[in-house]
């Protein structure tokens, strides 16, 4: 299929209509009084939507007429579950409930085969790293998480790399205006017999810098933010950040 293409499952994208969101909420509360052909209309309506949000998920090699039909399941169920008295755009319940649906899809349908009993103990797992993150204020380790589950760490640690989609080597991960840095080209020479003494006392030199520094470079050079993404993160300035980065980096260099 073409990502070009105007006409996905049949359905013509250069016609579909748009609907008002005060159009949106007459027609959701008709739905909510029963009313199948309101629902209709409703997710005629909404179709943009699911095109706007299968955008998202054109470099993962998907046959956009599989994504947009289980991006309307997720749209049939945003409808379903919103509830009109909360007072929020009915595009910002629906838009996550249509990523959900599709993310699920990719998981469930992932070319590496995962056992069921292993996909749910992933997702326990996940559900439970949840709670913990909400009741203590910050993530918690694969320990806090097995302990929770009365699972050997282990089985936690395989269960949550199983359900980690495969990444392609051409799938880009920083650009910042110049050449773009892709996965290919962070891969390393495992021939190299030096690498592993370099890795060690780089981990070592980074675990002298105190909690700021680590985050601001992990940050930087991890997460490819730039430093006015980690200043307005943090709640400091661009110089602030500026400064910080450089200490934490010469930190480095003379530990190594």
């Amino acid at each position: 299929m073409q990502y070009n293409k105007v006409e996905i499952c049949g359905v013509n994208t250069s016609k579909l209509k748009v609907l008002t969101e005060k159009e949106k909420i007459a027609l959701l509360r008709r739905v909510k009084n029963g009313d199948k052909n309101a629902r209709d209309e409703l997710i005629k309506g909404n179709l943009r939507l699911v095109l706007s949000v299968i955008q998202r998920f054109t470099n993962r090699g998907e046959n956009l007429d599989d994504l947009f039909q289980v991006g309307c399941i997720g749209l049939m169920k945003a409808i379903d579950h919103f509830n009109i008295d909360q007072g929020v755009r009915f595009s910002t319940y629906g838009v996550p409930m249509i990523i959900g649906e599709i993310r699920r899809y990719l998981r469930d349908n992932n070319s590496i085969r995962v056992s069921r009993s292993l996909r749910d103990t992933a997702y326990r797992a996940m559900q439970v790293k949840e709670k913990l993150t909400a009741k203590n204020c910050r993530e918690p380790s694969v320990d806090e998480i097995a302990k929770e589950l009365n699972l050997p760490r282990e089985d936690v640690v395989l269960a949550l790399e199983s359900i980690v989609e495969p990444v392609s080597l051409y799938e880009p991960v920083f650009s910042d205006g110049g050449d773009t840095i892709y996965v290919m080209d962070q891969v390393g020479d495992n021939n190299d017999d030096s690498n592993w003494l370099d890795e060690i006392a780089l981990k070592e030199a980074i675990k002298e810098l105190n909690s700021r520094e680590k985050k601001i470079l992990s940050m930087r050079f991890f997460q490819g933010k730039t430093q006015m993404e980690v200043a307005s993160e943090i709640g400091i300035s661009q110089a602030q950040v500026s400064r910080l980065e450089k200490a934490a980096l010469d930190k480095i260099k003379k530990d190594l």
